[in-house]
């Protein structure tokens, strides 16, 4: 066997011995260099001191053991209480008679003393010393395993959370308007028997579109300039079942194609645009997409009014509120919303949204 094969030996079981066992080695061989520091201290001789010292060394980690096992099978998940503490106290004493009576062993057998020591205090100093070693070992371990027990029921807690939000947000980007749906699959079947590449068109758009959606149950943070390109497509599917009616336009801002932002998140605004504008004549539809102070400037506008009618429309109000509780989930109070009438002119609507900071993806 080589040297690096015996190097690694060594660390090769440190590695396998659990994180308890490790800290138990490390912190007993602290206390047992205090210890022996001590011990030299009383006996002015390094030899008995570092043969006790020895002893009592894996002595105390196989107490520390016995104790665990005991307060986890005794105390399992419990806290200090008056019954815990008696518990402590007792065990704790009983570990330090122990170990006085495994030293006065080797000290008669070997003949040794503490010079200036009465038999007395040959016993009664290291049981104190050791029982309040042992008891406090014992309040540790038990703080220790509240905190581990208090931060394991915060990270299921928030394993817990993040679930039901993960299953939310799929929730509401599924939220596809089925009315769409059914009526792009209607304008693609009337298309085809006169117009058969209007459909296959068509057809593309709504597959484009409808894998952009879906993939956001893998991916719920997409690019800009890949969250443009199905809203360009549902722009066109659009444009093609409303025909001259429709007119739609998508500008955006090349320093901000990079940045990310939640799949299907602008969606709504779209829909909303597209359903409740002003089709009297034209209806005219324009995203933009820039950079403001760091953040995401999105502005769609359309021809129409806030009327009363159409703030009560269900389909209205549902696509809204799909799109707030998103906001909220995605960029907690790093976001704005705005939807009023156009300043420019009348006969405009406005939906304004800023956007700060990358958002929470919740996967």
């Amino acid at each position: 066997m080589n040297g690096s094969q015996k190097s690694t030996k060594p660390a090769q079981l440190w590695s396998g011995l659990s994180p308890f066992l490790r800290l138990q080695i490390v912190g007993w061989a602290i206390f047992a260099l205090v210890d022996l520091v001590n011990r030299q201290l009383a006996y002015l001789d390094l030899s008995v001191a570092l043969a006790l010292t020895a002893i009592v060394y894996p002595t105390m980690i196989a107490l520390s053991l016995a104790l665990r096992r005991v307060y986890e099978r005794r105390f399992p998940g419990s806290g200090l209480n008056p019954r815990a503490v008696l518990a402590m106290a007792l065990l704790s004493c009983t570990g330090a008679a122990i170990v006085v009576a495994i030293l006065a062993a080797a000290r008669g057998a070997f003949g040794w003393s503490v010079p200036n020591w009465r038999p007395l205090e040959e016993v009664a100093l290291p049981f104190i010393h050791y029982a309040i070693c042992l008891f406090g070992w014992s309040l540790l371990y038990f703080w220790i395993r509240a905190d581990r027990l208090r931060r394991a029921e915060h990270e299921a807690a928030i394993t817990a959370q993040a679930d039901a939000l993960r299953a939310e947000i799929q929730q509401l980007r599924l939220q596809i308007n089925p009315h769409f749906l059914f009526n792009v699959l209607n304008g693609i079947a009337e298309e085809v028997p006169e117009h058969p590449a209007i459909a296959l068109d068509m057809l593309r758009d709504l597959t484009a579109y409808l894998r952009h959606v879906l993939a956001g149950i893998r991916t719920p943070v997409v690019t800009v300039e890949a969250e443009v390109e199905a809203l360009a497509a549902y722009l066109r599917i659009q444009e093609a079942r409303f025909g001259a009616r429709l007119r739609a336009q998508v500008t955006l801002d090349p320093a901000a194609t990079g940045r990310r932002i939640a799949n299907s998140l602008l969606q709504p605004l779209l829909e909303n645009a597209v359903e409740h504008g002003d089709r009297s004549e034209i209806l005219e539809v324009t995203l933009h997409i820039g950079q403001e102070d760091g953040g995401l400037r999105i502005a769609v506008e359309n021809t129409g009014s806030l009327t009363p009618a159409h703030r009560s429309r269900s389909s209205h109000g549902i696509g809204l509120a799909n799109l707030r509780r998103r906001l909220a989930v995605h960029y907690p109070g790093r976001h704005s919303f705005r939807l009023d009438e156009s300043t420019a002119g009348p006969g405009r609507v406005v939906a304004s949204l800023l956007l700060e900071g990358e958002p929470c993806s919740a996967s």
